[in-house]
């Protein structure tokens, strides 16, 4: 295990302090971009469409999950520089980077909000791993709470097998993937998209391109957050309806390859698979009688490497309301 002894003064250690407890707003204009960036056509993040949903308590359109995610990534990445930390994930391989997300609650256009990064926790058992708390809070709410990790191997759906699936290239776009219970959405990736997401994420695109200098580092998150449009497309296949039954998210546990990220250029293709694990009374909602609705998404190149592994948790929005209308009533 290499870490530096010291960390040298300069600009971006001064403003440490700064960068762990700092201020933002988004405005609609940055969810509207995110969510095209992204496909995701969720009637929560709608400026007009919000309205058409059934006792929907947010007063207006919200932030996207993905959105607060890549704030917390590029936070997290000035962190590191700042740190020297960067220099540990690279000479100690720590090639998948994974985020461990609670929602608590729903963030709206122009609440100011204070994302705080806890100090870095190194530990090596049962491996090399460095740990951030984290926390997002606006007028005295928690929004979420979770954990940045660096490791070697990848925290969430490490054992999943795909050796028998079949050729994805040869299947068709928004199907079932035969013999599984896999959904199929297929994406391409186009920097255009990457770069408005970032933006619209309140994060520096600069730091990710530069076309003179024919640079273009994708960031962790923006692959991941395709996955929303995915699951919208399945559930729109299933009939779902959005606008009675909405679902929020609860969690996100996320695992990306960084050295399959690297690898992804403008216009390479992605397979994303999806699967909804059966519901039980045994995986609920803060030991409420509201039972988790999991899903496993994948992330997989052409050739079947994985650049990244999520296990998501919804609710039905209907029920979070009932649970809270039955606790006042207490």
């Amino acid at each position: 295990m290499t870490i530096p002894v010291c960390i040298q003064a300069n600009r971006k250690f001064a403003n440490l302090k700064r960068m762990t407890d700092q201020s933002f707003v988004f405005d609609q204009i940055h969810i509207e971009v995110a969510r095209n960036a992204s496909d995701d056509f969720n009637l929560f993040h709608d400026k007009h469409k919000w309205l058409q949903i059934t006792h929907n308590p947010f007063k207006g359109p919200i932030v996207l999950g993905f959105q607060l995610n890549t704030l917390i990534e590029y936070q997290m990445r000035l962190y590191r520089e700042a740190q020297h930390e960067d220099q540990i994930i690279a000479e100690n391989q720590l090639r998948f980077s994974n985020y461990q997300i609670t929602f608590v609650n729903a963030l709206r256009p122009r609440q100011e909000m204070t994302l705080n990064i806890k100090k870095t926790l190194i530990t090596t058992i049962p491996e090399l791993t460095l740990t951030n708390r984290i926390a997002i809070k606006s007028q005295g709410k928690t929004i979420l709470l979770g954990y940045k990790k660096e490791t070697k191997t990848p925290l969430f759906l490490a054992h999943t097998d795909f050796s028998s699936l079949p050729d994805l290239n040869e299947l068709a776009d928004k199907t079932m993937v035969p013999g599984t219970d896999f959904f199929l959405k297929r994406k391409w990736m186009h920097n255009g998209n990457v770069k408005n997401f970032l933006s619209g994420s309140l994060a520096e695109q600069s730091d990710y391109f530069d076309e003179l200098l024919h640079i273009a580092h994708y960031p962790e998150v923006f692959p991941c957050s395709l996955t929303s449009g995915a699951l919208l497309e399945k559930a729109q296949m299933e009939n779902h309806d959005f606008k009675r039954n909405p679902m929020v998210y609860t969690s996100h546990d996320i695992s990306i390859d960084r050295q399959l990220l690297a690898r992804i250029k403008n216009n390479d293709k992605l397979h994303i698979l999806v699967r909804q694990l059966p519901e039980s009374k045994e995986n609920t909602l803060n030991n409420t009688s509201i039972m988790l609705r999991t899903y496993e998404c994948y992330g997989m190149m052409g050739d079947k490497t994985i650049l990244f592994r999520i296990k998501l948790n919804l609710v039905p929005l209907e029920e979070i309301i009932k649970n809270l209308s039955s606790r006042h009533q207490v």
